[in-house]
């Protein structure tokens, strides 16, 4: 089941079924079929409000879960539900995947970042979990890649026999990547974002407090003020007239 969130379409699902549904995923990879899974928050879902194309690669992923307690909040209005939806973190499925796949001999794969990044965030998961088994860590150039450069990376990804790859080029860039490869790799694909700078240990995420309080976003404003306040200001008034209109709305 999937709610209307300012026309993007938002699954109305757990987060222990996220986790099966990838690993089931995971298990079709015989199929080689690709999958992709979005964490959608308030930046998210205004940005593919101001781009249709963006939107409808957001609305065609096989899971777009609610990444952040505004979301939560806005679905929770929506009668029928089949759950009560909860926050369903990136960063946080993430960790717990690392872990399943450590037990269960996964293959992962991560696209990203920096190699400085990459390899902080190799040593933790070694450290927190010494089965994994990570294939493959690729560190894109800034910059859009040649035919020639595109084809390497994507024999390159597809010969490591991956089973997950998490991509971390922040939003909007990520989903369009996934999209624009889905049907050229043979893995099952998660946009995280900023979960490769956490798990790297180069930012911290907000106290638990703060994520129930959907603050989480003004406490990430004050670690990068001058990165951030544009996409704040632009957003999330906007986000909260939908979110007063839904409400008046749901009342009526």
């Amino acid at each position: 089941m999937k709610i209307d969130v300012i026309d993007t379409k938002i699954n109305n699902i757990t987060e222990e079924l996220v986790i099966e549904k990838i690993l089931l995923f995971c298990n079709e990879q015989e199929k080689k079929e690709a999958r992709y899974i979005c964490f959608a928050n308030v930046h998210m879902v205004m940005e593919a409000y101001d781009d249709k194309n963006l939107q409808k690669i957001i609305n065609n992923a096989d899971i777009v879960a609610p990444d952040g307690m505004p979301l939560s909040w806005y679905m929770n209005k929506s009668k029928n539900l089949l759950y009560k939806q909860t926050r369903i973190s990136g960063p946080d499925t993430t960790l717990k995947l690392c872990e399943i796949s450590s037990k269960q001999k996964l293959k992962l794969g991560f696209y990203g970042s920096s190699e400085k990044v990459l390899e902080k965030i190799k040593i933790n998961l070694l450290e927190k979990f010494p089965d994994i088994d990570i294939k493959l860590m690729i560190s894109p150039p800034f910059r859009d890649l040649n035919r020639e450069e595109k084809e390497s990376m994507i024999n390159q990804i597809n010969k490591s026999s991956i089973d997950i790859l998490f991509v971390g080029l922040g939003c909007p860039k990520q989903e369009k990547w996934m999209f624009d490869h889905k049907d050229r790799l043979k893995c099952t694909m998660l946009g995280v974002g900023a979960a490769f700078d956490f798990i790297a240990g180069d930012k911290k995420m907000a106290p638990l407090f703060l994520q129930k309080a959907g603050l989480e976003w003004f406490y990430r404003f004050i670690q990068e003020p001058k990165r951030l306040w544009k996409r704040y200001l632009k957003h999330n008034p906007r986000f909260l007239l939908h979110l007063i209109k839904h409400n008046l709305k749901y009342k009526g």
